[in-house]
């Protein structure tokens, strides 16, 4: 088959990264595979190396000063609609909502439910979810979601773990020392500062653990977004000036990096008030290191008994208390679960639903 996947950045949030491993996965089965997705900010390229097996289509999309959530959406929807072309592809798959709206009759991951307030984004979220004619889910919470909020049906296939990857991170003493020798003992966050990140809640949460654990450092890394999110970034600063913690803000931490920053961790937290799977959570329990997270439906589902769940910032608190000495026992349960996640089963049972909407 000639399957075309649809993504709307070259940076490394939870929905590229998702793009760019089952499309690996996919070609390594045999398929024929190009990712589509809008270059932002000069990018000719993602932000790590992909299988040569795999075609790659950046599409130029350069930053506009002074431009709009609302407008900037648009513009990415048009851009990316004007240089796709769907002849000849088998399968047309967007993996979120402005590929889904610049994509005529595509498949849809929908990865978790958003909820917009700009005119545009909620727009384009609805279009998303309701033009599409088939619909998957990275789990069964987001599923039961879209049938209660939409009556749609969708197709359940988990993400898959690169869990080798990070759980040889684990033994690589030389960069785990690397990491501790720059930051000490630390509490580790992936996704930047924003409302859907929960980062204002960790950070009470930090303020209540750091008597008991003075030496304990937070540190976030990550955060690109299509968003703006520097007022709740300012609300976050100023809280953090109150409260008299300065936690460690690494950024964008290289590809290859990663691995050994999760794995270097004493405990991860994972304060998200929506997901659809939890990549970043089920990577840090390949590396073995005890998660702390949300309690939410959807993280129950795929977390189950190898992770903590608090409600809010005193829960948190008192959890990542608690994993600081997690057992040996939990640890091991955290890399099973994780090793139990394929990519290679979830291309092949991406190429199933292919096959039968195909058929």
């Amino acid at each position: 088959m000639k399957i075309a996947l649809l993504s709307y950045s070259t940076k490394p949030r939870g929905g590229v990264v998702h793009t760019l491993a089952l499309a690996e996965a996919l070609a390594a089965a045999g398929e024929d595979v190009t990712v589509w997705t809008l270059g932002r900010g000069g990018d000719s390229g993602f932000f790590r190396p992909v299988d040569p097996a795999v075609r790659l289509r950046v599409v130029p999309f350069p930053d506009v000063e002074g431009e709009g959530v609302g407008a900037r959406i648009l513009r990415s929807i048009d851009t990316l609609r004007a240089a796709f072309d769907p002849a000849g592809y088998d399968v047309v798959h967007a993996q979120d909502c402005i590929s889904a709206n610049a994509a005529p009759r595509c498949v849809r991951t929908v990865h978790h439910i958003d909820h917009f307030t700009t005119p545009e984004l909620a727009a384009c979220h609805e279009r998303a979810i309701t033009e599409p004619f088939a619909h998957v889910c990275v789990s069964a919470a987001v599923a039961e979601e879209l049938r209660q909020g939409w009556g749609i049906r969708a197709d359940v296939i988990p993400n898959g773990v690169d869990a080798r990857r990070f759980a040889l991170a684990a033994q690589d003493g030389s960069a785990l020392e690397r990491w501790r020798a720059r930051l000490g003992r630390y509490v580790l966050a992936v996704g930047g500062i924003e409302p859907r990140k929960g980062t204002l809640d960790l950070l009470e949460a930090y303020a209540l653990l750091r008597p008991s654990t003075p030496d304990m450092r937070l540190v976030i890394a990550g955060g690109e977004t299509l968003f703006d999110y520097r007022g709740y970034r300012d609300r976050f600063d100023r809280r953090a000036a109150e409260l008299g913690v300065a936690p460690v803000m690494l950024g964008q931490v290289p590809h290859d990096e990663l691995p050994p920053l999760v794995a270097a961790a004493s405990v991860f937290a994972f304060p998200s008030t929506k997901e659809g799977f939890g990549l970043a959570a089920m990577e840090a329990l390949a590396a073995g290191v005890p998660v702390v997270t949300r309690n939410l439906p959807v993280l129950r589902e795929v977390l189950g008994g190898a992770a903590r769940f608090a409600d809010d910032p005193a829960g948190f608190a008192e959890q990542l208390r608690s994993a600081l000495a997690a057992p040996v026992s939990l640890r091991a349960a955290g890399r099973a679960l994780a090793a139990g996640y394929s990519w290679e089963k979830a291309a092949a049972d991406h190429v199933l639903l292919y096959r039968r909407l195909s058929g």
